[in-house]
């Protein structure tokens, strides 16, 4: 299906790995249903890399891209958890940007996706740059294993506001120009696309510029704010 707003937050991450099996505690128990709680955030996703770096990807779709800068989002990343401090503190190799939606078009939710960061030429007008792609991801979007592809565009004076969450990262968060994110029904209509449609010269005949950044990831869990309000269940940190 379409992303559900206009806005997107994008986060790619490992865990040093005595911290995996608590990350996955705390991101499914505490800090997805933490972030959907705000005003403005709609759904959350985690995705496990499949020989990926990083290792994880999550992203949240928002009314607008705005919400990533609202005063009620800011209060909580500048008042973290006892949780959530502990954790943040094991974030490694971390890239994280607020982005708006540019194309969103799809049937579902995809079991696979496909993120893609890429940087535009040099002097190239972004509206120009957005075109080309846009094209390009209708063409991958009539293959039958895809359900949605997104082309999003980050914000970086949105990403690069200092909060007290982002100091407890311990190195600066990467940032992403440009994002596609493509969801298929399995890995082998992803890895089909890299080789046939959404190939490096391909990208590059739309303007891009070097090599794209690309991970393969499985879906894991999902959390909308219906979910959220139906749901019960507690769990206490370790």
């Amino acid at each position: 299906m379409p992303l559900l707003g206009s806005g997107v937050l994008a986060i790619w991450n490992n865990m040093t790995p005595s911290s995996e099996k608590e990350f996955v505690n705390w991101h499914v128990h505490e800090h997805i249903p933490e972030r959907i709680s705000v005003p403005g955030f709609l759904r959350g996703r985690r995705y496990i890399g499949q020989g990926s770096h990083p290792k994880y990807f999550n992203f949240y779709e928002t009314d607008t891209v705005e919400v990533l800068a609202s005063a009620a989002y800011r209060s909580r990343l500048d008042a973290p958890s006892p949780w959530t401090r502990k954790m943040l503190g094991e974030f490694k190799d971390t890239a994280r940007t607020a982005c708006s939606v540019v194309k969103s078009v799809g049937t579902g939710t995809g079991a696979w996706i496909e993120t893609i960061q890429l940087k535009a030429g040099a002097g190239l007008p972004s509206n120009d740059f957005a075109s080309a792609l846009s094209k390009l991801l209708v063409e991958a979007g009539a293959d039958p294993g895809i359900v949605g592809i997104h082309l999003l565009e980050g914000r970086h004076e949105t990403s690069k506001v200092d909060t007290a969450e982002k100091s407890l990262r311990g190195e600066p968060d990467k940032l992403a120009d440009w994002v596609i994110l493509a969801e298929a029904v399995d890995a082998d209509t992803l890895t089909s696309l890299r080789q046939t449609v959404l190939t490096t010269q391909a990208l590059a005949a739309c303007g891009a510029d070097g090599e794209p950044v690309r991970g393969i990831y499985q879906f894991e869990f999902g959390l909308t704010k219906a979910d959220l309000a139906s749901s019960t269940a507690k769990v206490q940190p370790p």
